[in-house]
Order: structure tokens, then sequence, then C-alpha cells
């Protein structure tokens, strides 16, 4: 096992800059995962890591090693690819069997440690097939059995769990949890799910364009972003973003009002006409008035007070317990743009289409973002 560690790593693709000044280190036996949208530079990270691409500048470590002139082959890491990229031509065990043919090992010890990891992957009983005559779940454990088999001193695996359909994508994620707990191995893992980032990781990298966004434990993330791009790409749904100015110890996002929490005016100092970017998560807005009552309501009474948000329901969608609802917020005029919300009610909750409800927002758990840099100002 051993660490590994980036420094002030980039590449660059002709004009374009894949990833800019990546620095981070995985301490030894620790499970982290790069995170982000598509394109953001998670995979380019790890075959560069692998020395299946090449840094345009920084420098890497494996074992307090040098590995930038290293060549794959001799970096004692074992890659496990998004399509698996088995052998097929050769059976269950002669694929698990491969890498240690490679490297020279004696046949006996090569049988062993194949009866060994195909019993730590259940695969006792595919040994003799092809890969065509596996499942999708049976060829991820393959293809992870053979990274295993080498016993390298990093895993990377780059989004592994891909083609796997939901159920047994997450029985598998579960195992592959299970799996590292047992080994200990050092592993970098790359996933766009943040559901798999924040189940499996010790620790995760939020990467945007190319650049880390954040590090940290997964849940020290979730309560403090760094940045509005952490905290709307991390959450289920995601967190609700809403421009709003500060006028009169009140948050106005369009006519209508809030008020300001006096923590949040001591710290911030806030200044009349300042603007900024509101967040807050579906899971802390709470339906205050059925859609019954708010529709019986006069259409302008809350633009003249403090009120509740009011909005129209645009979409409903039952998930079970609940129903996650998007809604748009009430403008005073109908040619402007309104801001689009989303909340979970109560699976109980009667809503449609159309209805107009009057929401309340949790301003104990709110985040306040500099609306031009998107930094976190509060809390």
């Amino acid at each position: 096992m051993a660490n590994v560690v980036l420094e002030n790593i980039s590449r660059r693709y002709n004009t374009t800059q894949a990833i800019e000044g990546i620095n981070f280190e995985v301490p030894d036996g620790e499970f982290w995962v790069l995170v982000g949208p598509s394109g953001c530079g998670k995979s380019t990270i790890l075959r560069t890591i692998a020395g299946l691409e090449t840094a345009t500048v920084g420098n890497i470590y494996i074992n307090n090693r040098l590995v930038n002139d290293i060549p794959a082959r001799k970096r004692d890491v074992a890659m496990v690819f998004q399509n698996y990229a088995l052998y097929p031509h050769l059976s269950v065990a002669e694929n698990l069997a491969f890498g240690l043919k490679m490297r020279g090992v004696d046949a006996i010890k090569t049988q062993e440690r194949i009866q060994q990891v195909a019993q730590s992957l259940s695969i006792e009983h595919l040994l003799n097939r092809k890969p065509k005559q596996l499942s999708g779940g049976q060829q991820q454990r393959v293809a992870l059995g053979r990274a295993i088999a080498r016993e390298p001193q990093v895993f990377l695996l780059d989004e592994p769990l891909s083609n796997l359909d939901a159920q047994l994508r997450d029985d598998t994620r579960a195992e592959l949890k299970q799996l590292h707990q047992r080994l200990g191995i050092t592993t970098i893992y790359v996933t766009h799910d943040q559901v798999e980032a924040m189940t499996l990781a010790d620790k995760i990298v939020i990467l945007d364009q190319g650049k880390i966004q954040q590090i940290g434990e997964p849940q020290q993330v979730y309560s403090h972003p760094k940045n509005r791009r952490v905290a709307t790409f991390l959450g289920n749904p995601p967190m609700n973003i809403l421009p709003m100015t500060y006028g009169n110890s009140l948050f106005w996002i369009s006519n209508q009002s809030l008020t300001c929490p006096p923590a949040i005016r001591e710290k911030l100092q806030l200044q009349e006409g300042q603007q900024f970017d509101l967040g807050i998560r579906p899971e802390h807005i709470q339906l205050t008035l059925s859609s019954e009552k708010v529709n019986d309501l006069p259409q302008d009474m809350w633009a003249f007070e403090p009120v509740p948000l009011n909005v129209e329901v645009n979409v409903i969608e039952p998930l079970g317990r609940e129903t996650l609802v998007r809604a748009q917020i009430l403008t005073a005029s109908p040619t402007q743009n309104p801001y689009s919300i989303q909340f979970q009610v109560p699976i109980q909750e009667r809503i449609h289409p159309g209805d107009r409800l009057t929401v309340k927002l949790d301003l104990n758990q709110i985040f306040i973002f500099d609306s031009t840099t998107g930094q976190t100002l509060y809390p």
C-alpha cells in the first residue's frame, strides 16, 4: 500500500486546459473520490496518476517515489475502466490471471491468488465462462478481481458502476465499500454520481472546469460548501439558488420579502440595495398552507407586507414517501422572469400543477453566496 501525492499537476491539450493546479495527498489506505460534472477533469487526473497521460506541469509521487518518468506498467497501480476492458477470448480465470502472468508470477501462486480473489468476489462459479456469458454486474466483479489479483499499491477506479442498473449499482457499491474495508488498499475513485461520492469516500474532491473547488469529508463538504458550485452539486434534489436584494432589514425576491435574521445582518454588515444569492436545500422548505386555502387568498395580499414565499406549482414528482414539487415564485409583473424553486412535501398532500402555495424557508439553514464570485459568505 502507498500514499499518492499530486503536486501542482496541470494537463493541456493544444489550446485546451484539461486540469490546472491540482494539489492533494491521498494517505495510505484511504478511499478518495473525485467528483464533478462531465468534462471537469476527473478521468484526466486518474489517467495521469496511472501513467496513461503525461502531466504538462507538476509532479506525481506514489509511495513517496517520483513517478513522472516511470511508465504505467511499473507504477504498481491497477486501474478499472468504465467499460471493464475484459479480454473477450479469455475465460474469467484467464482474465484474472493476465496481470500476474505479465509480471512473471509462477503458475502455482497465480492459481492460489485467482481462487482467493474469486472467493472474495463470489465469482468462483464463473471461472470457466467467457465475458460474453456474464451479466454486467458479473463483468464488473471480474474487472475488479483482475485489479485485486495484482495486489497493487493503489487502485484507480474510473466510473466502474456507470453501466449497471440501479439496483445492481446500489448492491455493488456496498460490496465495493466492504471490499475496501477488508483490503485497506489506497483507492482513488472517479464518478459524476454524488450519491456514490457521499457513500463511498473517506474524502471527496469536488472538481469543476479542471480545478479543485473543495476537498473534505463528505458530510463536512455538504454542510459547509465553499462556494455556490459545490453547494448546488452536492445534494439530491439540488440546493435552490434565489437571487436576492437586501433592503430595510428584509430579503427581497421580486416584490416578496423575508425577514433577514439579525445574525446575518451583523456578520455581513449588509448595505441597502446589496445583491447576493440565497441558497436553501429543498428539505428546509415547508408548506405552510394547503393549496385550497392559498388559492382563496387575494393574489396581491403579499405585495405589501413581509410574508412567506408564495409560489405556483409547475410539476409534481411522487417519490413514494414524499412528493417533489417544482414551482416558480410569484412575481408582481407577468413579464418578469420567475425564479424556480423546488421542495418536498408529504405524499398525502393533495397538490396539482397550477396550485398556488405558501411555503416557509427555514432561515436557520440558509446560505448566502456572493452573486458575482459565488463564494460562500454565510454561514
